[in-house]
Parts: C-alpha cells; structure tokens; sequence
C-alpha cells in the first residue's frame, strides 16, 4: 500500500479519522497519564511535561483511530455504527489515511524527544503498541487488552520522565488502567457485537457471552482495589478517597444501567468512563497540595 498525497480539501474527512469531534478516546487516554504524572513525583509536576504528555496524547489517540479505520475500512461499511466513515464511505482513499497516521507519528516523535532518553525508548513501544492493536481483532478475542496495553504505556513513560525509573507504584497502575480498559471497551464492543459476530471481528464481548457484566464488574471491583492500594500505600488524603469513592459509585451505575444489554445504555456507559477518570485525577490532584 503507497502513501497518497494529502489534500487539502479533504482535512474536514482527515478530522473525521483522527475524531476529532469524539474526544471521549482523548479523555480515556489523558486521565490515567495525569495519574501517573502527578503520582511519579509525589507532587504537582512540572508545567512542561503536562504539556508534552498532553499533546503527545492527542496526537497519538489521533493516531490510533486513523489506522484503526484504515485497518477496518473493510469491514466498517457493514457495520451500522461506523459505515459513514470516510474509508468506508469512499471519501478518502487509503493511501491518505497512511500519509496522515505517518504525519501524526512524525509530530508524537518529535515531541518524545523534549524528554529524557529512557522515554524516548520507551516510546517507541507505545508505537507498536498502537500501530499493531487495530489487526489484533481479527485474530484473538482479547483485543481489547491490547488497547489496554496501548492506553497505559503513557504510564511508565510518564514515570521515566518524572523520576527516571519504574517502581512497582507505576506497574500497579499500569495493570489498574489495563482493567479498567478492557472492562470499559467490553461495554463499547457490546454495542456492536451482533454486526461483529456477522463480519467476523472478534472482541471480548464475544468471548464473555452472557457473563460479560459480571466480568466486566469483576474487572471493575479490581481496578478499584489496586488504586485504593496506592491510596493506603501512599497516605492519600480525604480526597483522594472522595474521588475513588464517586468514581466507585458511577462504575456501579453503569453495570446496572447496562443489565438489559441495551445498545444505547452500554453505549452511555462506556461514554461515562471519562467521569470516573475525571473525579479520580481531581481527587488526587486534590490531595496532593
């Protein structure tokens, strides 16, 4: 497959790859690196990595999705969520989704390199990581624990550039996140499970059959027990409590708002996990001053 010019005329299909317009992949991707870099250093970090790390996930949750679609542009047309993609539906051509996801790796390099060279190093896994997810579907039902993998790398990256090793803190995390991923991409998978029986893409949601709310609850009760670890370890303050707490709270709601198998409700669900980020990370940051 040959990279094909980009044209100008087509950015508002290049915006649509990268959804821009869907910003929730975004959120799922800033809140635990916000995590890891207020907990590396036991302290609000400097102005100059939240800025690098936060670009640099924009860039590469942009990333993810342009070669998620060229990956699926097969197979996207017979799935009723995503047959308006612009592959699918002939607006671009697959040469350009190449040229722009090579772009953003460009851009996500060149700010890797404001760090130090052990992040550098490291990110060169977050690349495969990303690059190798959106195939993983089509040959094992745990896909979801490769987005996991891709979704926590910015972790120990965010640990390397903080204080330059990885204690077990930031593992815990890692794995923590990973949870939390597969639990909250199973409900997403739920919503397209009947089209991705039908064109053969496999995902977790499959594989779980009718026990995947208790698994994804199992995942869910996990996730928290890890990061109410690191609280104690930590000596967290009140509100570091308070945010897990909601976070714990609205991660109920969503399994039992889910407990019909709606489309619309595990669709809802998995879109409320930016909440349960959002509430932990302030809790935190909270309790770090």
């Amino acid at each position: 497959m040959k990279l094909a010019p980009l044209q100008w005329c087509n950015w508002p299909y290049y915006k649509q790859l990268m959804r821009t317009d869907k910003p929730i992949g975004t959120f799922l991707l800033l809140w635990p690196t916000l995590w890891a870099l207020w907990l590396a250093g036991a302290d609000w970090p400097p102005i100059d990595l939240v800025a690098i790390f936060t670009a640099g996930v924009f860039v590469m949750r942009s990333a993810g999705c342009v070669i998620n679609d060229f990956a699926d542009r097969k197979v996207d047309g017979a799935v009723a969520r995503t047959k308006g993609r612009p592959l699918a539906a002939g607006k671009v051509v697959a040469g350009e989704a190449l040229s722009l996801f090579a772009l953003l790796i460009v851009i996500a390099f060149a700010l890797v390199l404001l760090l130090n060279w052990q992040t550098i190093l490291f990110s060169f896994a977050a690349l495969a990581l990303a690059a190798c997810y959106p195939f993983m579907k089509r040959y094992t039902h745990f896909p979801q624990v490769v987005l996991g993998a891709a979704f926590s790398w910015a972790i120990p990256m965010a640990y390397m550039a903080t204080i330059e090793t990885l204690p077990l803190q930031a593992w815990l995390i890692f794995i923590a996140n990973i949870l939390w991923t597969v639990a909250y991409d199973t409900l997403y998978a739920m919503v397209d499970r009947d089209d991705d029986v039908k064109v053969g893409i496999k995902s977790t949601a499959i594989l779980f059959g009718r026990y995947d709310l208790l698994i994804v609850s199992i995942l869910y009760v996990l996730f928290v027990a890890i990061l109410a670890y690191i609280g104690v370890s930590t000596a967290a303050f009140w509100p570091y409590w308070l945010g897990l707490g909601t976070a714990s709270l609205l991660l109920i709601k969503q399994v039992f708002h889910c407990r019909t198998r709606d489309k619309e409700a595990c669709f809802k669900a998995f879109l409320n996990n930016h909440y349960v980020g959002m509430v932990i990370f302030f809790g935190l940051a909270i309790s770090l001053l």
